[in-house]
């Protein structure tokens, strides 16, 4: 088997009022803080496990220092681009090729609920596969992954519930063979929040189990 693609996290530095506003017009900016602040410990958690390359590409180059600071292992820092999302990916993907690079997994950091096992999947599929995507069962995706440049993704409707079937379809339509893993989920909403709690209930990871604690918390609260 080839080597295990390299891990991606695009990932913004947690702030208030910048990133999560879907969530914090439901729950409050503060409060959606603190949640994009979990919710990146969970996504780093994946990427100290990860036993291939590991990428960190912040939203903004003022922020590499900051990002090479977040994992005690050897980890490469490239900043996004300018552009939409489908434009920084584009040309963070090509990027990474130049630098050897061959197959890439990119995640964003609000799917807490993601286990080892959807990563593994997503490099298992690109052998076969010149594309695996990992559906969010809102109709968005948690991993993106390829064998083979990216096709133009400018124009996909990034952050609606036709994502998911714009970009596979985009990918069809480039020739590119497109498999898809098992259905996960995302945290968006308030009702996202509730769910998660369940989901994460018996998980033993540690950065998960401190997210479990401060989502029984705040739904305690929140419900009353």
């Amino acid at each position: 088997m080839s080597p295990l693609p390299s891990l991606v996290l695009l990932c913004k530095k947690p702030a208030l009022h910048h990133g999560k506003q879907r969530l914090a017009s439901s729950i409050g900016a503060e409060q959606a803080l603190v949640f994009a602040e979990l919710f990146l410990r969970c996504a780093l958690e994946d990427l100290e496990q990860w036993p291939g390359h590991v990428i960190i590409s912040p939203a903004s180059q003022q922020d590499n220092l900051w990002a090479q600071s977040l994992l005690s292992r050897s980890v490469t820092i490239v900043a996004q681009p300018a552009g939409n999302l489908g434009e920084r990916i584009n040309q963070l993907d090509q990027q990474l090729r130049q630098q050897g690079h061959q197959q890439l997994i990119y995640m964003g950091s609000d799917a807490p609920s993601l286990m080892p096992e959807h990563y593994l999947q997503a490099a298992r599929l690109l052998i076969k596969h010149d594309i695996a995507l990992t559906p969010a069962i809102d109709g968005g995706v948690t991993l993106m992954a390829n064998r083979v440049p990216w096709p133009d993704m400018q124009l996909l409707p990034w952050s609606t519930a036709q994502l998911g079937s714009a970009l596979a379809r985009l990918c069809q339509t480039n020739q590119l063979s497109v498999a898809q893993g098992d259905v996960t989920s995302d945290v968006d909403t308030l009702i996202d929040l509730q769910q998660l709690r369940a989901k994460l209930v018996d998980d033993k990871r540690p950065a998960r189990q401190v997210l479990a604690q401060q989502l029984i918390s705040f739904l305690n609260h929140f419900n009353h």
